[in-house]
C-alpha cells in the first residue's frame, strides 16, 4: 500500500531502508517520545523493525519527502492496537518525524493521510496519545481533529526505561481530509508525481 500527499510519500518500510531509518530516528529526542523503540537505535534495530510482518488491519508506513531526486526519509506513522485496557485494543494512530524536519508540518500532513486510509479501511475512530513532556505532538493531534479525553495514563517507554504520563486523545468529527490526495494501492509515474517538489528549509 502506497499513498501520497502534496509533499509526502507514505509506503511500507523495506529492509534496504534500514540505514536511512537508523539515521532518521536515531536521536534520543525522537525515540524517547515513542513507546516501543529502543535507545540507542542503530541499524540492527532498524532491520529488526523492518523485518516484522505487517497486519493488514494495522498499516504502518515510512514517510518520505517527495523531492526532485530520490525521496528522503523524514519519519514514520501507523496504526496499532491501543495498549490501554479500557480501550480493548482499539486502533491507535502513532507517528514520528526526524528532528531536522520538525516544524515543517510533515506530521500533520502525514496524519491527515493516515486518517483517510483508516476511513477507507472502515476502521473505527482512532485514538492517540502523547507523553505530556511532548506538547508539540498534542498540537498536531488537535490540528488533525482529535480532542483530549481528559485522561492521563502511565505508559511504558522502552527508550526511557520506564513509565511516563501520557495524555489521551480521541478522534473527533472534524474533516481531516482537506488537501489530501486519495489513497492509491500503487503510485503511478504520472506527471504530478514526477514534477519537482522542494523541501521547505528548516
Amino acid at each position: 500500500m502506497f499513498a501520497r500527499t502534496e509533499r509526502l510519500l507514505l509506503r511500507p518500510g523495506w529492509l534496504e531502508d534500514a540505514p536511512a531509518l537508523a539515521r532518521a530516528i536515531g536521536e534520543e529526542a525522537v525515540v524517547r517520545n515513542l513507546a516501543t523503540a529502543p535507545w540507542p537505535y542503530g541499524e540492527a534495530q532498524a532491520q529488526e523493525f523492518l523485518s516484522k510482518p505487517i497486519d493488514p488491519d494495522q498499516p504502518r508506513f515510512l514517510i518520505f519527502a517527495r523531492t526532485g531526486g530520490a525521496p528522503r526519509l523524514v519519519g514514520g506513522c501507523g496504526i496499532s492496537p491501543s495498549p490501554d485496557a479500557d480501550l480493548e485494543g482499539a486502533p491507535e494512530m502513532g507517528y514520528w518525524i526526524a528532528r531536522p524536519y520538525w516544524g515543517l508540518g510533515f506530521a500533520t500532513e502525514a496524519g491527515r493521510q493516515l486518517l483517510h486510509i483508516a476511513r477507507a479501511m472502515n476502521l473505527p475512530k482512532l485514538s492517540a496519545g502523547h507523553f505530556i513532556d511532548n506538547p508539540a505532538s498534542g498540537a498536531v493531534l488537535r490540528k488533525l481533529g482529535f480532542r483530549p479525553t481528559g485522561k492521563v495514563a502511565q505508559r511504558y517507554s522502552l527508550a526511557r526505561g520506564g513509565e511516563a504520563a501520557c495524555a489521551l486523545f480521541e478522534e473527533g468529527d472534524a474533516d481531516a481530509d482537506a488537501g489530501v490526495t486519495p489513497m492509491r494501492s500503487r503510485i503511478g509515474v504520472d506527471e504530478d508525481f514526477r514534477e519537482e517538489l522542494r523541501l521547505m528549509a528548516a
